[in-house]
């Protein structure tokens, strides 16, 4: 078929042409946008899920809805070697001078932009041309501690959204890399603002951990948040995200061509979306078959292979790989650290460090204690199929 028509689109964050499984949390997120307009109060979301499953995919479509309800928002990545307050910084500064421009909020926003300044000042954080041209306030949001300050700049955005009927939806990925300090100071704000009944959402994402993570950070943290699982569709909803764009372009696509993808990907949105795309440009009618299904194996495994799995892997030391792989050469996980030790000749306790580095590079995560596993679904089968070129 037509390589130009094809509706898959494999990469990070890619909106799939078919949001298949989706639909609660996206209704739930759409319920929490609209009742904060309303001032009524509503729940913040944290997505967790492995890699590949469509968490950033998530964001965006949460981000869109949000803006298309009269939300301003704010959406980003959270580095492995950034400070929040110097990520936020410039997407409150530029919040802020959205809601100054509007008649009722321009006292408001004045506030919070003399709060921005003292913040800027007390953390000695600065982006770009970046001037905010007001007198820092003193005694707010410049004690030099983030967990005191953030809330009180949140709180006074809040009041600014509040004034001329907004709201303001924070949106960050890749919660994991937050440091203890950052995410607690995070979670403080939003329970501050959840507090004072003020208009604002945040939606993140992040890998498993990080409900514990949050728990450690804040205890009522669980209770300030919804943690949706995002994870692997089940059949039917994994079938849907291949056979409606299919259909959409005119083309048809066989039931065991559906089910042989869906045995091969296990249902992972990305591994879907690969798929999809490789099994399209293999077929030769306007019929998607089995044999095209299969056939397309061995290029979307390579695929694979060299980007999605061999990107991850290249973050990893030399010992960081011999540990991934012996944990792969146990079979399915989770894993015991305790059998990682054993086949490693090593103690747990030796290998405490190098789990904790593997850990903090979001490769490996703990389900339960004592246990470990992959954060990239089927990482085992990509190191077992290239185990000779690995060592």
């Amino acid at each position: 078929m037509d390589p130009v028509r094809n509706p898959f689109s494999p990469g990070a964050g890619s909106q799939p042409p078919e949001l298949a499984g989706r639909k609660t949390i996206i209704e739930d997120a759409r319920i929490a946008i609209e009742r904060v307009l309303l001032d009524k109060p509503g729940r913040s979301q944290m997505f967790l899920g492995l890699r590949g499953v469509g968490k950033t995919v998530l964001l965006n479509a949460v981000e869109k809805l949000a803006t298309e309800r009269g939300h301003i928002t704010s959406m980003i990545e959270a580095p492995e070697n950034k400070s929040l307050g110097e990520q936020l910084l410039p997407r409150m500064h530029q919040v802020l001078r959205k809601l100054s421009v509007v008649a009722n909020g321009k006292a408001k926003a004045h506030e919070a932009l003399r709060a921005l300044r003292s913040f800027a000042s007390a953390f000695k954080l600065q982006y770009g041309d970046l001037s905010i041209a007001v007198e820092p306030e003193a005694g707010v949001a410049d004690s030099g501690a983030l967990e005191n300050d953030l809330p009180e700049l949140f709180v006074r955005i809040g009041a600014a959204a509040k004034a001329v009927g907004k709201a303001w939806t924070l949106l960050i990925d890749e919660v994991q890399y937050l440091n203890e300090r950052d995410l607690a100071a995070l979670i403080v704000s939003l329970h501050k603002t959840n507090q004072a009944g003020l208009p604002v959402l945040f939606f993140g994402a992040g890998l498993p951990q990080v409900a514990a993570l949050s728990g450690e950070a804040k205890s009522y943290a669980e209770r300030l948040f919804l943690y949706p699982e995002v994870g692997a569709l089940p059949e039917r909803d994994a079938k849907d995200a291949i056979r409606q764009p299919v259909n959409d372009e005119g083309a048809d696509i066989d039931e065991d061509a559906l089910s042989e993808i869906f045995l091969k990907t296990k249902g992972y949105p990305y591994f879907l979306q690969e798929w999809g795309h490789q099994s399209w440009n293999l077929a030769g009618g306007e019929r998607i078959t089995i044999d095209d299904a299969r056939q397309a194996e061995t290029t979307t495994l390579k695929r694979l292979d060299e980007g999605f799995f061999k990107v991850r892997f290249d973050r990893l030391t030399p010992k960081e790989r011999e540990y991934v792989i012996a944990m792969a050469q146990l079979g399915e996980g989770p894993y015991r650290s305790s059998d990682v030790a054993d086949a490693l000749g090593e103690t747990p306790q030796s290998l405490g460090p190098r789990r904790a580095q593997i850990i903090s590079k979001g490769m490996i995560y703990s389900p339960s204690h004592g246990d470990i596993a992959f954060t990239v679904p089927m990482f085992n089968e990509y190191l077992m199929r290239n185990l000779s070129s690995l060592d």
